[in-house]
């Protein structure tokens, strides 16, 4: 008899639970999710990808949910979830190297593309460098600073944590 593999399912759970993670803590902390000056708390997790390729779909699918529950507009959940989703593959393409560049994906992916939406599609009439630069400031302390935080503690464990048949 043989047994079945079980990696599609682990890496689905993964997946899941990193989504489901992200929408509970955006939503619990919307007030500073969503606007102009926002500091999302959710996009410390952009560091999982290091950890483990779920993390990939996982953040997509969570920050997709979360702009969806937190009425954001249309071109704000395409392009919003797309700026996620860019920063996690290329998060996962530095798994190998420095720690330290692990942030700068989702901070540079949110900062070229959330400026865009807010202007054309919030209306918000700041100038694009400076929605850029708060937009920035926001990622730098949730991507590097949080992400780094939790980066730490998850390295610490890291195998009995992320283990996986992949």
């Amino acid at each position: 008899m043989k047994v079945s593999n079980n990696s599609h399912v682990h890496f689905m759970a993964q997946a899941a639970m990193i989504a489901a993670i992200y929408v509970v803590i955006t939503l619990m902390f919307a007030p500073f999710s969503y606007g102009e000056v926002q500091v999302r708390l959710s996009e410390a997790l952009t560091i999982l990808p290091v950890f483990t390729p779920a993390a990939v779909p996982g953040l997509f699918i969570g920050c997709l949910i979360s702009n969806i529950l937190g009425g954001c507009i249309v071109p704000d959940i395409i392009f919003g979830s797309l700026a996620t989703l860019l920063g996690a593959v290329f998060t996962y393409t530095l798994k190998n190297r420095s720690k330290y560049l692990a942030p700068v994906p989702p901070v540079i992916a949110n900062m070229l593309i959330v400026p865009f939406v807010l202007r054309y599609g919030y209306q918000v009439p700041l100038p694009i460098p400076f929605m850029m630069l708060t937009v920035g400031i926001g990622e730098i302390i949730s991507c590097g600073l949080l992400g780094m935080i939790l980066y730490t503690t998850l390295n610490k464990y890291k195998t009995a944590i992320f283990r996986t048949a992949l």
